[in-house]
């Protein structure tokens, strides 16, 4: 058989895997806080795994090698910067937030943990954060969709659209069935297909090239500079790059996995799998593209697909050192990459419309079949409207992933860490907070000043002043709000 064929095969096994899972979660779902929350009953590993395989999308087999062949480590502070941020992230905001979601009023969704935290009888704050959710996440998912367009293109040289629907089509096949539990355990397997390729294609290139004392002395003859972390930055250069990692405390399709945990006493198995996964994961990646440097210097016959910026680097190199069968599994990593974030994106969406929004307008609460279906309903609006967006090739929508991940880090994560740490929050200073950080990270990211420093830091930062300032102004003492306060404390402690 052809390699083409073998790859095939490779690929719709994967399909047919992803399917089936999201099928078999189908059964598990009877409500909506099953098909948006999972019923708050996932494992450590689970959990873990599928939110490092949510987060990291195609960037990790793509973004990152590409960057680090094309300029050596300097470009790797982004990855520190989400390391840290991750570990902190499990390490003190999924067990507070697993108990408080729980505790107030079994909020299931973040804007329905603001609402109920802050007591928001004005709903504007829930129906604030469900708008920015939909708004920035539909054009995440159309950026997912662009990606699969464009790896199909690529790869096996099929037309962009038809790559496109067929991710596109899978994907939301096992989302619209499973929800977050078929979004959450695809995420799981994905996570595991992403690891062992990161972990298999980098060792495989090192024989290729002498082992790791000729990679090193090969890379460093290529470029000089290409194994110092500080070559070719500056000291602002360095802390804007790290500072994705405020990001994470306000990314809604991460933070929804420490609301699902069994028990809050799982944060910490979660965190150490979780970690140890990214940390293993980014290694890898950064290891094939600076491998990948070595290879292509001492094989001048083999070609980069991608010259311009090296994104194809972990691509090519699986398809010249690997039996196409295995590299038909490589690929399915970045496609696991790319549909790992799409399905986690579309249940937030669908949760924001379903739970959120309409939970504001009517003031109801959606119960037994109803609201499942009306949160599968929200999948496939979602879907449409994101497909449309992607339809066009060359669309910026990509570069707005950027962008979001700011919009969200520096509009929810100072939200979410004062409402889990200081009482005095109020709803008034949330919403000033959350509209001064996006105006913020609008006007900056769109200005001359994003080349000195990621939007994400000022927007952070404005949001908390405006929200302490303003919570100092509007505080007054709710008895309810000061029981869950301590309620959720004495749960840690306990």
């Amino acid at each position: 058989m052809s390699a083409t064929t073998w790859q095939i095969i490779a690929l719709a096994i994967y399909f047919l895997a992803m399917i089936a899972i999201g099928l078999w979660a189908k059964k598990q779902n009877t409500d909506l806080e099953d098909y948006v929350l999972g019923g708050r009953r996932l494992s450590p590993t689970t959990a873990a795994l599928s939110a490092g395989a949510s987060d990291m999308s195609g960037w990790l087999l793509m973004g990152l090698p590409g960057a680090l062949y094309m300029a050596g480590l300097a470009q790797g502070w982004l990855a520190i910067g989400l390391t840290i941020g991750a570990w902190v992230n499990w390490k003190i905001v999924a067990p507070r937030l697993r108990i408080y979601t729980e505790v107030s009023k079994n909020s299931v969704t973040v804007p329905v943990f603001f609402h109920n935290r802050l007591r928001d009888n004005t709903r504007i704050l829930r129906v604030l954060t469900s708008v920015i959710t939909l708004i920035f996440f539909t054009f995440y998912a159309s950026s997912g969709m662009v990606a699969g367009g464009k790896f199909f293109q690529s790869s096996f040289g099929l037309d962009f659209h038809t790559g496109m629907l067929l991710v596109a089509g899978v994907t939301v096949l096992y989302t619209l069935f499973g929800g977050f539990l078929g979004a959450s355990y695809t995420d799981m397997v994905q996570g595991l297909i992403m690891l062992a390729a990161l972990l298999i294609l980098p060792v495989m290139a090192l024989f290729y090239v002498g082992g790791p004392v000729e990679a090193y002395h090969t890379v460093v003859e290529v470029n000089p500079n290409a194994m110092s972390l500080f070559a070719g930055t500056t000291a602002l250069g360095i802390i804007s790059t790290a500072a994705w990692g405020l990001g994470y405390f306000g990314q809604p399709h991460i933070i929804t996995r420490f609301m699902a945990l069994r028990s809050h006493r799982d944060a910490g198995t979660a965190r150490r799998i979780g970690i140890g996964w990214m940390v293993l994961t980014v290694v890898g990646a950064a290891s094939a593209g600076l491998i990948g440097v070595a290879y292509f210097a001492r094989h001048p016959e083999a070609t980069l697909t991608d010259k311009d910026a090296a994104e194809s680097v972990f691509l090519d190199l699986s398809q010249l050192l690997l039996h196409p069968f295995v590299a038909g599994f490589i690929l399915s990593a970045v496609l696991a990459a790319i549909m790992s974030t799409l399905s986690s994106q579309l249940v937030v969406c669908s949760s924001a419309l379903a739970e959120d929004i309409y939970g504001a307008v009517t003031n109801k609460k959606l119960i037994g079949s109803r609201g499942l279906w009306i949160g599968r309903a929200g999948v496939l609006v979602i879907s449409v409207i994101a497909a449309l967006l992607a339809w066009n090739p060359d669309s910026s929508v990509l570069q707005l992933v950027a962008f979001a991940w700011a919009g969200f880090g520096a509009a929810f994560g100072p939200i979410v860490l004062l409402s889990l740490f200081w009482r005095k929050l109020t709803n008034w200073g949330a919403i000033v907070g959350i509209i001064g950080a996006t105006i913020t990270v609008f006007v900056w990211g769109n200005s001359p000043l994003a080349e000195t420093m990621y939007e994400i830091v000022p927007g952070f930062i404005v949001n908390l002043i405006l929200a302490v300032g303003v919570s100092l102004a509007t505080y007054r003492r709710n008895p309810e709000i000061e029981a869950e306060f301590d309620e959720t404390l004495a749960a840690l402690k306990a």
